[in-house]
């Protein structure tokens, strides 16, 4: 039995918390500062988690942020990141605080995010290392999770897949190894960046394949478009995965990491469904950006649409439209909100 400390009591983190109880693991969710109010609620509701519709089982110990710095100052074998993008700078410096004079656990990240340094692009998980490294913890073993698993999905115990990377492949093994259960299908890889990318931009195509049925036809009705847009659904899907292999190895990820769970598996599932999806359907139905997200998303983030405002013009300075027309038309469209236009000719 291995202790295993996931930061979040968000949906996925408390999701990720249920294979973890099912292998036996000492299972800890320790919520941020943020989420003091939320962890009450959830124990006025016997652990009833308002994403997931389920009840969190009494055997994961969840604590508040009060007991943050006692619970990692324990003797930790996997310390899971499930808080949101945004929140690195904080966990890397809550990080400092506690492991400046000790070693740091195993990182196991599932947050998911590409960015721009200093005119590059820049993994979430060599942003967090970037960001310790910065404040004296220069050892750091992190690891990521890739692959098509909704939490609910997981919460529910559904037949799931993802990917576990790491630069040492011994070290994804091992984690792989932990988590793996009857319904958790837990593989792993060495493309620590493929793995990265990949979870990172198929929501920027997650939004193109959303936007299949308003694009299929021009000249017939919608009842037509119902029932035959999965045409052009399958088309955008293949050009997305050739996008995404273009953009993979540029950054030095494998090109067949891309065809695997973390690249046309999270694809699939994205483009079922979620906001990511939702968007691209109002844009396919001719909306702009703005105008959806004002009037049908005001409040929800579109994590596609915000990844194309990060990268979007260093995109459009490495490729043209011949290169990556799917990516590029979705890059126009939001980034000068303007009606998504596909070059269907530049297609390969």
């Amino acid at each position: 039995m291995s202790k295993i400390v996931i930061i979040g009591a968000g949906a996925m983190g408390s999701a990720f918390a249920f294979p973890c109880l099912d292998n036996n693991h000492d299972t800890n969710i320790v919520g941020t500062h943020l989420e003091d109010k939320f962890i009450d609620e959830l124990g006025k509701n016997n652990n009833l988690h308002p994403a997931l519709k389920t009840n969190i089982p009494k055997g994961i110990n969840i604590s508040k942020f009060e007991k943050f710095d006692s619970i990692l100052k324990s003797n930790i074998d996997l310390l899971v990141v499930g808080i949101s993008s945004k929140g690195i700078e904080w966990i890397s410096e809550q990080f400092h605080k506690i492991y400046k004079d000790s070693e740091l656990p195993p990182l196991l990240i599932l947050t998911k995010g590409l960015s721009i340094y200093k005119n590059n692009y820049e993994l979430l998980v060599d942003k967090l290392e970037r960001l310790l490294n910065s404040k004296g913890i220069k050892k750091t073993n992190i690891s990521a999770v890739g692959g098509p698993c909704l939490a609910a999905g997981l919460a529910n115990k559904v037949h799931s897949s993802v990917v576990i990377a790491n630069k040492n492949i011994k070290v994804a093994k091992k984690i792989s190894g932990l988590l793996n259960t009857n319904y958790y299908h837990t593989s792993y890889s060495d493309d620590l960046i493929g793995v990265e990318v990949c979870a990172a931009i198929k929501n920027i195509f997650s939004m193109a394949v959303g936007a299949s049925k308003g694009l299929c036809s021009d000249n017939v009705s919608n009842e037509v478009k119902e029932k035959n847009y999965l045409n052009t659904a399958s088309l955008l899907i293949r050009q997305s995965i050739h996008e995404m292999e273009i953009f993979t190895e540029h950054l030095k990820g494998k090109k067949q990491t891309v065809t695997g769970l973390a690249g046309l598996g999270d694809l699939y599932v994205s483009s079922g469904g979620g906001r990511n999806s939702k968007m691209g359907t109002y844009l396919g139905e001719g909306m702009t950006f703005s105008q959806a997200k004002k009037t049908k998303m005001e409040k929800i983030t579109v994590e596609g649409a915000d990844l194309i405002f990060e990268i979007g013009k260093i995109v459009k300075k490495d490729f043209n439209e011949k290169k990556l027309p799917l990516m590029i038309a979705m890059i126009d469209a939001i980034l000068e909100d303007r009606k998504l236009e596909i070059k269907w000719d530049n297609f390969s």
